[in-house]
This record gives structure tokens, sequence and C-alpha cells, in this order.
């Protein structure tokens, strides 16, 4: 599901797979539920854990324990989804861990503002029982497996690479999440991919908050069928709420942008907050999909002057002087100048487009946009129409262009890269020059000035 942490090879995320022999395997290694002295056999998403946080703190768990054990996908999803829903239909009051002063303090805060207070509960246990309900559940499948483990997917094959560059950190993170439907018992006919790039500033806890928490608000939102885009939309806000009194809770000073498509049928959706972006390529051409959030474009400084807050230059142009960007999760001490307001768009697709490419913003401040077409189809001819480890070859063109910031770049290729290389693609042209670049219509401005890369 998300990266957990930095990944520094390429992959590919394939569909439904052969199930028969994981969890015989899974059992014999663990023939008995745990112990209350037993070690967990994966980390405790923190110390405590708010019940609006638990289906995506332990969604994350299992589905990193899982695919560590290299369960098939669609198996590891459902069997994720299964254990979920049956430990949120119990009483988790056993878990509730009694606040501290400070924590007693902020609930008095909420009752006063008119909010219900927050109930933590005790990570340690809960990761400890959930472990022993999906444990439950992969005996009781080891007998039969449901069909939804079973059923056939469109094969995907996702290209990512990530690395820590010359930062003294990691705070990139990602997510690659074909088996959505499966990982949310979503039953409807419509098949579903989520993919997303999150770039964080001041530390990783935005970062790894939002790889772990967006894609499942987006999920647990009513419009999701009807209006995807509105549905990412809500979820970015949400998480940003979430992640905000997390910070308040735990001293945390955090931020990230991020960039998600949620491919639902023949339907692309996109959403973002911030610097991170997504392109399509189609036949060669780079369609635009979206516009930065950038403290210069004149409708964010407009908005943040508006507010009572400034844009600066100094290295860049900056907000209040501190954050390169106008828009993140997180960021507690810049709300509401920096937004937690994401944009959205859709896009129907054709059949024809060739691959998305999500990156933050330490690959796109040195390769423009239209250079990705022909590094792509170079590499592609070199590697014999092998697209594996193409996000690998975008990543070390950005080194070498300059970038010193985190790097991570995920390409989702919509169709073979084999047809790609042998049909060829109409505009690609020199890997210095790209292909011709086509703007969608759109309602959103364009910056004054191209924003220089970021220190």
């Amino acid at each position: 599901m998300s990266s957990g942490a930095p990944q520094k090879s390429s992959q590919m995320a394939s569909g439904a797979e052969e199930t028969p022999g994981f969890l015989d395997m899974l059992l014999q290694d663990f023939p008995a539920p745990l112990n209350p002295e037993d070690p967990l056999p994966w980390k405790a998403p923190g110390m405590v854990l708010s019940q609006e946080e638990v289906e995506g703190e332990l969604a994350e768990l299992a589905m990193g324990f899982l695919g560590s054990r290299k369960a098939p996908p669609l198996l590891a999803a459902a069997l994720t989804h299964e254990a979920v829903s049956q430990l949120l239909q119990t009483d988790l009051s056993e878990f509730r861990k009694l606040p501290r002063e400070e924590e007693e303090e902020e609930e008095e805060d909420d009752e006063e503002e008119g909010k219900a207070p927050v109930t933590l509960l005790d990570a340690q246990s809960l990761a400890r029982s959930f472990f022993n309900r999906l444990w439950e559940v992969a005996g009781q499948w080891q007998k039969q497996v449901p069909l939804a483990a079973w059923a056939s997917q469109r094969q995907w094959l996702v290209s990512i690479h990530a690395i820590r560059n010359t930062r003294r950190k990691m705070e990139d993170r990602h997510v690659s999440l074909p088996s959505f439907n499966q990982l949310f018992g979503l039953s409807d006919p419509v098949d579903r991919a989520y993919f997303a790039v999150f770039d964080g500033h001041g530390g990783v806890d935005a970062a790894r908050y939002a790889a772990v928490h967006v894609h499942t608000n987006a999920a647990r939102q009513p419009e999701l069928p009807t209006d995807p885009a509105g549905a990412l939309r809500e979820a970015f806000q949400r998480t940003d709420q979430m992640f905000l009194r997390k910070a308040k809770r735990e001293r945390l000073q955090s931020g990230t942008t991020g960039v998600c498509a949620l491919i639902a049928g023949a339907t692309l959706h996109v959403a973002w907050l911030g610097d991170s972006q997504v392109i399509l390529v189609q036949q060669g051409q780079v369609v635009k999909l979206m516009e930065p959030h950038r403290p210069e474009r004149q409708d964010e400084k407009a908005r943040i002057e508006a507010l009572g807050g400034f844009v600066s230059h100094m290295d860049c142009w900056r907000v209040n002087g501190t954050l390169a960007v106008s828009r993140a999760i997180g960021d507690v001490f810049q709300k509401p100048y920096v937004s937690g307001e994401a944009d959205a768009a859709s896009r129907a697709l054709t059949g024809s487009e060739d691959y998305l490419l999500l990156a933050c913003d330490g690959f796109f401040d040195v390769v423009p946009h239209q250079e990705v077409v022909g590094l792509v189809q170079s590499h592609l001819m070199r590697q014999q129409g092998s697209g594996l480890h193409v996000a690998e070859e975008l990543v070390s063109a950005a080194r070498e262009r300059g970038s010193h910031d985190n790097i991570t770049v995920m390409v989702v290729f919509l169709r073979d890269p084999q047809e790609l290389l042998e049909g060829g693609n109409q505009g690609a042209g020199d890997p210095q020059t790209g292909g011709r670049s086509q703007d969608l219509p759109s309602s959103l401005p364009e910056p004054e000035t191209q924003a220089p890369p970021r220190s």
C-alpha cells in the first residue's frame, strides 16, 4: 500500500495472482494467536490512535506485513478488509487509554468549541488484538478462500523509484494500490486503482500520515461512486483536519504536499495540494492535468494576503517568509495561510493514453513536462520495451540535472510499454526537446512566474 519506508528500487504492481500455499505458510509460521507476552510481528503505529485513525492505520499494518511476506495483492487486500471490518464491529472501549493532563485539556477545549472529544486508544494493545483477528480470518480462509480474493483484475505495470538524494532525511512517501476495491470491500462493478505521491517537509510525519489516510478517507466518502473527484478533495481536507489534531496532541510541526490519481472505470480523477504533480502522456503528447499551488500564483497570493499573511521572495517565493508551497496537509502553525483545501479534476480515458507520471518537486523542478516523453521513450528503446525500471532512470536524470531534494517518481502505464515502443510515439522527439504539450481547458489561473527550485 503506502511505502512505509523510502523505496530504492522499481517494482511491478500486478493484479490477481495465484494464492495456493500462502495461507498455509502464514499459519505454519504463526500456529497460534499471540499471547500478551509475545512480541508483535509488526511495529505498532505510535503510542495512541484516535478512533478515526483506526481503520487506516490497521489496514496499513496488515498490508505492509502481508506484502513483506509476498502475499498475492488481491488476497492481502481482501484479507485485510475482512480483519479490519470484524475488529471495527467490536467494542473498542477496552483499548481506551486514560488521557494525560494535556490531553484532558484538549478534550475540554473541544467541548467548549462544541466538538466531540477525541477518544484515544492504546495502539500497542490494539495492534496485538488486530493481529489475532487477522490470524483468525486466515485460519477460516485456509479452508475456503472467498471469491473476492480470487477475482480477476486488470494487470497494472507501475514503475516506482524513490531516493533520499543529498537531503539528511527521506521525507517522501508514496502509495500504489491497484486493489482499492478489495481493500475497502467495494462491490460495485467499477474497477478502481489509486496512486499517490506525498512530499513532506519539516519531518516525515505528515507525509506518512497522508499516505495512510487520504485513500482511506476517500473510500469512506458517500459521494465516491457519483463524484470521485469531490471525494478525493474531501479526503484531503479530512486528512488535514485529522493530522492537525494529532499534531497538536504530539507537538508535530511537519507538513506535506501531495498528488493522487484514482482511475475509476474509464475515468481518471486527480487531486492535489501544493507542488507535487501528475501528468498524463497520450500518444506521445503531454496532457497537463493540474496547476501546482505555489505562493506566487496570483490567486494564491491574493488568498493569503486576504487572510492577513504575506508572500515574499527570499531564495524563492514563500508564505510568511517560510514555506515555498501555499497548500499542504499539516503545517499547524501556518494555518490558514497554508490551506488544506485540495483541487481536483477529472478526464475521460479513451484507451489511447500511454501512462501517468506522478512525482514530487524534486523531479519536476529540474525536468520540464515536455522532456518526460523523450526520456521515457529512450529508456524503452534501450530496454527493448520493458518499462519496469523507467522510474529509476527518470530519478537519475533529475539528479544529473542538479536536484538535491528527495526524489520520488511513479510511472503508471496505461498501455503495454512494448506497444508504445513498437508503434512509436508521435511527438516523442528528442529527449532534450520532448514531445508537444497539450493543455486541458481549465479555469485555474496560470502562475505569474516560473518558481525556482526550493532549497
